[in-house]
């Protein structure tokens, strides 16, 4: 990435012994430029990439654990180990051997071979591309690796600072990912942590060191508000449905629309009014976004009510025996739904 004159460069590629360039403008044949790379970038890349010849080495010498791939992330990078397993202490032995090879201050080289040199043979490599041409590039960590790479590199271990390794995960075919940091990133990662210890102390009004038991607690106490909350709605359903079937005259079209509500408490009003005679709209969530919807009534309505009622809403929706429900986009349509309804009714009582 970088500029060539004041044309960006998108991504480069290969194919066979070119390297071409993807820009978003036509580049002048023959025109001198100045050609300007995305260093920042650059020198993120370098870290990860010898970070990972290191990490892989120093895993391979140690346990025996062979690199079969790896991923250079945006925000993290995985080495797949091909071993089902690999223990918190052997991450915790493998992260100390790495960083005294960087304190060391070990030379990293780069040399070209011959593509057919014998000593290419002996060099760590996962093979060649089919197309290759030319010399063959090799990259020397002194004394701890020798591996066929086209990638960029560090001059020298203590380029990378500092290797993070954040743990292992589950991979494919009985293999394990670990998960790491170099250089700059880590200091990234430790800037963000502490950025979000200093919110979460200024949220929850203690030490970074009690933070988890207070967000227990938290989670606890809504858990029991979500609980009140819901027998609280049960029993207003069940009220709502009792006054209306108090009153003297049964309508029938029935319309409540509860912005706290749930599909339950939809349910409970429908199960408790019943549905022989009366035709109800029930919704619940936001007035003027979205929400759920629940149409209930004489089943041979509902069946042809339904789609319509979910079509107004922006939705979609199913149902069976007198009740169609599902989820809408459009509540600010509720009103057209209602007069839809309406007129329906008055279509079946002249």
């Amino acid at each position: 990435r970088g500029l060539i004159g004041d044309v960006p460069v998108l991504r480069v590629t290969r194919r066979g012994p070119e390297a071409v360039h993807f820009v978003p403008a036509a580049l002048e044949p023959g025109a001198e430029v100045l050609l300007s790379l995305d260093w920042e970038r650059r020198f993120d890349h370098m870290q990860q990439h010898s970070g990972q010849h290191l990490i892989s080495a120093i895993a391979e010498q140690m346990f025996g654990f062979k690199t079969t791939s790896w991923e250079l992330g945006r925000q993290r990078s995985v080495i797949e180990l091909d071993t089902p397993l690999v223990t918190a202490e052997q991450v915790a032995a493998l992260e100390r051997s790495v960083n005294e090879k960087i304190r060391d201050r070990v030379p990293v080289t780069v040399r070209e071979l011959a593509a057919d040199d014998p000593e290419v043979e002996t060099v760590r490599s996962r093979g060649l591309p089919d197309d290759h041409v030319g010399p063959v590039r090799v990259v020397d960590i002194k004394g701890i690796d020798s591996n066929l790479c086209c990638g960029t590199h560090v001059s020298n271990l203590s380029d990378l600072q500092v290797i993070k390794l954040l743990g292992m995960e589950k991979g494919k075919k009985n293999k394990t990912n670990l998960v790491f940091l170099a250089g700059n990133r880590v200091l990234k990662s430790i800037e963000q942590s502490h950025n979000t210890e200093k919110a979460l102390t200024s949220l929850l009004k203690n030490g970074p060191g009690e933070h988890v038991e207070a967000v227990r607690r938290l989670q606890s106490s809504v858990k029991l508000l979500q609980k009140n909350n819901l027998n609280l709605l049960r029993d207003i359903a069940v009220l709502i449905a009792r006054d209306f079937k108090s009153k003297p005259a049964p309508r029938q079209l029935f319309v409540l629309h509860r912005k706290e509500g749930d599909s339950e408490f939809m349910n409970i009003i429908a199960n408790e009014i019943g549905t022989e005679e009366t035709l109800l709209f029930l919704t619940v969530g936001d007035e003027k976004e979205a929400g759920l919807f629940l149409l209930a009534g004489p089943v041979e309505a509902v069946e042809n009510l339904g789609p319509r009622v979910a079509e107004l809403l922006g939705g979609k929706g199913a149902g069976k025996r007198g009740r169609f429900q599902g989820k809408a986009a459009k509540m600010s349509r509720r009103g057209e739904v209602q007069a839809l309804l309406q007129e329906f009714i008055s279509h079946q009582n002249p």
